[in-house]
């Protein structure tokens, strides 16, 4: 890193002085500017490694300079700054080939790890300037991804950079943490993205209805053909073809799938002749696929085939961050489509929301945002107007968890116990799980996918905490 020359540009004196320092004391050397015209004035000399650009200033924006270095083939590697941390900003910052989106307000390590990032980068013969994307793309605002946690930002900027290179993404998560919405952002800003993006639950279809659905049928394949069906996979020629529930498909019809994606052909139900089949595959599961080879019932050469580019988006329980984004999001987009007027979210709403546990995750919170717009009497909504979500686990629950961890803690500290943590977790856990492992009958596979966590370690828990199985001594 010693002797790296670091351009910044950032029309607050703050900030200069903080990257300033910081890159200082990793060995570089420092010319700070406030204002677009003069850094260009520098970026265009050619002398920079890396650059720090703020992505509104006076003159020429970051991403204007960010344009400008990598279509005049300037050697520098540019980190964008911004106090707007958005879908839209993170996507076209890597869109135009930068090397990484800095969110104020930003930590010393954040500033020196990307300049380790920088020094790898162009140890990499500029790596960073082949992720420059040339297609613009615009989701609509309804559609559109929010959230400022770290990991959404992460996927914000793996979307920008898969999303010119036609590669499979496979999309894993929970069920209702927006799989479709990630799809459809990678084909909206994508050179696809004037063509059909085609949507196929694979496990809303029964399996006899999914062959001629995906592949399409010739007139008198099977009875009920009446006429001929081009298919999913016809339909979607030019653009995308979204699999969503992938894991629930039929063996048989996997390895078909195989096949066509194999030989970029698609033969129809009935059909004699393969037919071309230019579309890009973005799938999606709620299941583990690796376990799901492992037990036989997802082949592991359409894994590889599907999996190019991962993609895993972690439930809102782990993300709090993105649930006040989000709520506000559905307030002002819902008020309008459901013309209940303007409405509020008071801070005590705000808290109610961020202490839920939202097991359906984004759509749980769509959905519950719509009901209380629905029936609130005010403009402003209340914890009062979000009582249903702690209605189902108020019904029978005995004493309050609060209280006993509460309970729980006052006891441990008379003993002088140095192992609370562990002993609350096991009371917690061990419960929990047998309940769970009571409800399938020792179907492991079932309670993992209850509980939401990985097969594996369910089975871990199970040995630690010594639960026996339902049917078993």
């Amino acid at each position: 890193m010693s002797g790296m020359r670091v351009l910044v540009a950032d029309d607050e004196p703050s900030i200069r002085f903080v990257l300033r320092e910081t890159l200082e004391e990793e060995g570089c050397e420092v010319i700070d500017v406030d204002n677009g015209d003069r850094a260009l004035e520098e970026l265009v000399s050619g002398r920079y490694q890396l650059a720090f650009l703020d992505i509104r200033m006076p003159g020429q924006t970051g991403l204007e300079l960010l344009e400008r270095a990598t279509t005049t083939g300037a050697d520098t590697a540019v980190v964008i700054i911004t106090a707007q941390n958005t879908f839209e900003n993170a996507v076209e910052a890597m869109k135009r080939g930068a090397l990484d989106y800095l969110v104020k307000p930003f930590g010393l390590a954040e500033v020196k790890a990307l300049v380790a990032k920088a020094t790898r980068a162009r140890a990499l013969e500029r790596e960073v300037h082949a992720l420059r994307r040339e297609v613009a793309g615009r989701i609509a605002p309804g559609e559109r991804l929010v959230g400022k946690s770290p990991a959404l930002l992460e996927i914000f900027k793996t979307v920008g950079r898969i999303a010119g290179r036609d590669v499979a993404v496979l999309v894993t998560g929970e069920s209702g943490t927006g799989k479709e919405l990630i799809a459809r952002a990678i084909h909206t800003a994508s050179a696809r993205a004037e063509n059909p993006f085609v949507a196929v639950n694979t496990a809303a279809i029964p399996r006899d209805l999914l062959e001629s659905e995906l592949f399409g049928h010739e007139r008198g394949a099977f009875t009920g053909a009446v006429e001929a069906r081009r298919g999913r996979f016809r339909e979607a020629t030019g653009g995308t073809l979204f699999l969503d529930e992938i894991g629930d498909m039929p063996l048989d019809l996997q390895a078909k799938l195989l096949r066509v994606l194999q030989s970029g052909e698609v033969t129809p139900v009935g059909g004699r002749r393969p037919l071309a089949a230019d579309v890009r595959i973005v799938a999606a599961t709620h299941r583990d696929l690796d376990l799901a080879v492992s037990e036989g019932s997802f082949r592991e050469d359409l894994l590889y085939r599907l999996r190019v580019v991962p993609l895993h988006i972690p439930p809102l329980r782990e993300r709090r961050e993105d649930i006040p984004v989000l709520a506000e999001h559905f307030v002002h987009r819902y008020a309008e489509d459901l013309a209940t007027g303007q409405r509020f979210l008071s801070a005590t709403a705000l808290e109610t929301l961020e202490r839920h546990a939202w097991p359906g995750n984004v759509r749980e919170l769509e959905n519950s945002i719509k009901r209380a717009l629905v029936l609130a009497n005010g403009e402003v909504l209340t914890p009062d107007d979000f009582a249903f979500l702690s209605e189902s686990g108020a019904r029978g629950s005995g004493p309050d968890l609060d209280e006993l961890v509460r309970s729980e803690v006052a006891a441990a500290l008379e003993r002088g116990d140095t192992s609370l943590y562990r002993r609350l977790l096991e009371r917690v856990e061990h419960p929990l799980l047998t309940a769970v492992l009571e409800r399938t009958e020792g179907n492991q596979i079932r309670a993992a996918a209850l509980l939401g966590i990985n097969r594996n370690t369910l089975r871990k828990k199970i040995a630690e905490l010594a639960i026996a199985l339902p049917g078993r001594d």
